[in-house]
């Protein structure tokens, strides 16, 4: 059954009617020196029967509805000549399906592995950033969230400082990287693989430097790890940490443009190895623990992305991505190996040139040790069926509608096919269904 509405987060549902009429961002050549954007988001999200023989801690439950609701506010001043500082605090509320446990590319990236029943607030960005021109052509910057309005040269380098996402700086795509306005499914938004250093909410502290020059650019970033997998609490010091290595290259091919870009990471501190877990769980006739085996050590991943217009209306996706399948994932999902291939059209083609429609299928999987330490009891980030005699892929379409009825205001309908919840053929498949309402100035 849905989680109780509670009249606060009802309160904040109403803002949806108020965001689309609220007071623009000023629209100028000249470097803004002040901003205030805002967002809202809903996600009611449903899944239907399907074949449940035994559950674990972290299944997947059939017949439920659940929903989420988060309200942002984005402040951002300019300091000095090519500063930006921006502050974001966020009213959250809401679940994911099964407390956002049972799926390992789960189907909303809009729950958070924190779900509560009243709304709260939290401060989830508050982030410096420096543009240093390096010269070439010099273009505008359209105003939004956490981007001040003013001009930029090709060629520059740009730092960012404070708490802020990977997600914000790595791993983008223009087609499948915003759970407000595109895809939901985690593991379409992101590369499954890449487990990104992040609170439970999604966020890190840390430092991420960006060279662009001409087509290419060259990003490198370095993060806290939260204190325990999956975590509330980041580490301050470095203790346990995160390096990001990313290079992009911007071309265009029959004059539409398209980017390719090759994301490493590499995450040091206590982990668990999967073997040594299933070796300690037979001598103590116990399920198998990673917590009870973690030592310092190094686990580390790469990934690709692509996007392509096609069109001026079609574009295309993919990414592909792997990880040291012999460590346990930390902070994002339980995933060693992905693959996602997707489209994305524009609704000109038929009089609705602000709807758009969006089509993905991912592939994702584990390690044989990983299968071995699920089969023995143990639990992961977010999947742990208790057992796993009959192990699969993850295998998820995921479909969306976006109507825009007005401007700033989005209703979507989505939908997804999970075979293998879990990576468990046992159970399942999965169809989920999910309305999103999104209002934004």
């Amino acid at each position: 059954m849905i989680h109780a509405f509670p009249k606060a987060a009802a309160g904040a549902a109403a803002l949806f009617l108020m965001l689309p009429f609220a007071a623009q961002a000023q629209d100028s050549d000249d470097p803004q020196t002040l901003a205030v954007h805002g967002q809202a988001t809903m996600v009611v999200q449903g899944v239907g029967g399907f074949a449940d023989p035994y559950r674990g801690t972290n299944s997947l439950a059939p017949h439920q509805v659940r929903e989420t609701i988060d309200v942002t506010l984005y402040a951002g001043v300019r300091p000095w000549d090519s500063g930006e500082l921006w502050v974001n605090p966020e009213i959250d509320q809401g679940f994911g399906l099964s407390n956002t446990l049972g799926v390992a590319g789960f189907p909303s990236a809009e729950a958070y592995k924190v779900g509560r029943d009243e709304p709260y607030l939290r401060l989830q960005r508050l982030f410096f950033r420096q543009t240093i021109a390096l010269g070439g052509e010099s273009a505008v910057v359209t105003p939004a969230a956490n981007q001040l309005g003013a001009r930029q040269t090709a060629n520059r380098v740009v730092l960012t400082l404070g708490k802020f996402g990977v997600g914000d700086v790595f791993d983008t795509n223009r087609y499948a990287h915003d759970p407000r306005g595109d895809f939901l499914n985690w593991s379409a938004v992101d590369t499954g693989s890449f487990d990104y250093a992040a609170d439970a909410w999604g966020y890190s502290t840390g430092i991420a430097a960006e060279w662009y020059q001409r087509s290419w650019t060259l990003r490198a970033g370095l993060f806290n790890l939260s204190k325990i997998p999956n975590g509330e609490t980041l580490e301050r010091g470095f203790q346990q940490y995160q390096i990001d290595v990313e290079v992009e290259h911007r071309h265009r091919i029959g004059g539409q443009p398209g980017a390719i870009r090759v994301t490493a990471f590499r995450n040091r501190g206590r982990f668990g190895r999967f073997d040594d877990a299933l070796a300690l769980g037979a001598v103590q006739g116990q399920p198998a623990d990673t917590a009870l085996v973690r030592q310092r050590t190094t686990r580390m991943g790469v990934g690709v992305n692509m996007e392509q217009a096609l069109t001026s209306t079609l574009g295309v996706f993919a990414r592909a991505g792997i990880a040291d399948g012999a460590i346990e994932p930390y902070d994002f999902t339980d995933i060693d190996r992905t693959a996602q291939l997707g489209v994305a059209l524009n609704g000109a083609g038929w009089g609705r040139a602000n709807d758009r429609i969006g089509l993905v299928g991912i592939v994702n999987g584990i390690s044989h040790d990983h299968q071995r330490y699920l089969d023995a009891g143990g639990i992961g980030v977010l999947v742990g069926d208790g057992r796993l005699p009959h192990s699969g892929s993850e295998a998820i379409a995921e479909a969306y509608y976006d109507w825009q009825p007005r401007k700033n205001l989005d209703v979507t309908l989505d939908y997804q096919f999970v075979a293998n919840p879990g990576y468990n053929r046992d159970r399942g498949p999965a169809n989920v269904f999910a309305l999103r309402l999104h209002g934004g100035f």
